[in-house]
């Protein structure tokens, strides 16, 4: 599991840092453009979707590099002092919502992205099928699934303070 884990890791890692290294680079290009391009300026209006739809990507991607860091928002105080005090096992009650969840939204976020393929709709700009807008979300979610069924197996340590996730 833990090299699974690693490799999962390193493939969101390129993943985030591609997006965010082309990101940067279109929109800075985009910049460029509009203000030394003159009259070709108008042919790069499509960059600010781009810059748009690798945003969605990089956001959801990203959501299970931050919980296996516990970076997501808790009430940390709240939750350990109510499992101390009812010895209910609260950690693995989460961990196993989080896992049911983020699997009931990747299904629901598949299935949007299935039902806009097939309608056919296409971005006016990119002439690319919308429905890709929705496979992010399908992905980050199983992303975070994952993260949450290695916070319940043991795998990882998701609710301690820590720095840097080990390799």
């Amino acid at each position: 599991m833990k090299s699974f884990l690693a490799a999962t890791r390193l493939a969101e890692r390129i993943c985030l840092v591609s997006l965010l290294l082309g990101m940067t680079a279109l929109f800075a290009f985009n910049i460029a453009m509009r203000l030394f391009g003159g009259a070709h300026a108008s042919g790069f209006h499509w960059i600010d979707e781009v810059v748009r739809t690798m945003n969605i990507f990089m956001v959801f991607l990203a959501a299970g590099l931050a919980l296996e860091r516990g970076k997501h928002v808790a009430v940390d105080t709240w939750r350990d002092r109510i499992a101390t005090s009812s010895r209910i096992p609260l950690r693995r009650i989460i961990d196993t919502a989080g896992v049911l969840f983020s699997l009931y939204m990747a299904w629901v976020a598949a299935r949007t992205a299935a039902f806009v393929f097939a309608s056919g709709q296409q971005s006016a700009t990119l002439s690319m099928p919308i429905g890709w807008i929705y496979v992010a979300p399908s992905a980050g979610f199983v992303l975070l699934a994952i993260r949450y069924g290695a916070s319940l197996m043991g795998a990882i340590d998701r609710f301690s303070p820590q720095s840097e996730v080990a390799e």
